[in-house]
């Protein structure tokens, strides 16, 4: 299966590249590879930037994980493909890595990703899990108490002697 994968690659290139040459001609189809492959290296760092930005923003809450995952992933197939010689790969890397078509792979990816899952999800064997443990009764409490000492030494009272003996000298 890969060697097929790999000879539809070559035929795909190759076609596409001489149908390039005979509309344009070889100079033009040859800049028309390299601008498109300089063009999808300059945007790389800027678009792993913005990924690690969605991924913070998805990690406080701002956005849904599921984008920012999906951008990860285009941006990552996208950044292998611009390294993947090719004019129609470089094409297709450089779609992947601008933001405004990368909103257009968003659904084919999300597609093929649940149709994958549930292919995984159906041939997992279901074991039920079965907990046997003992059940204790309790009572929630809702209040929190700490262990603090108490801000004095002592806690008796103490009264002064002086105090006690002017109570006793003088008359009731």
């Amino acid at each position: 299966m890969p060697a097929l994968g790999f000879l539809v690659y070559l035929v795909v290139e190759i076609a596409a590249f001489t149908a390039v040459v005979a509309w344009l001609g070889a100079i033009p189809a040859i800049l028309l590879l390299i601008v498109s492959s300089a063009a999808g290296m300059l945007l790389l760092g800027s678009q792993w930037r913005r990924v690690g930005e969605q991924f913070r923003r998805a990690s406080r809450g701002e956005i849904t994980p599921g984008a920012a995952v999906a951008d990860g992933a285009l941006v990552g197939l996208g950044s292998l493909l611009m390294f993947v010689p090719g004019l129609v790969t470089s094409v297709v890397g450089l779609l992947m890595l601008l933001p405004p078509t990368r909103a257009l792979f968003r659904p084919v990816l999300a597609a093929l990703a649940a149709r994958r899952v549930a292919k995984i999800a159906a041939a997992a064997p279901y074991r039920p899990t079965v907990i046997d443990a003992d059940i204790v009764d309790g009572v929630v409490v809702s209040e929190w108490y700490t262990d603090e000492r108490p801000k004095s030494g002592t806690t008796l009272e103490l009264r002064p002697a002086a105090t006690e003996q002017r109570n006793q000298g003088e008359p009731a």
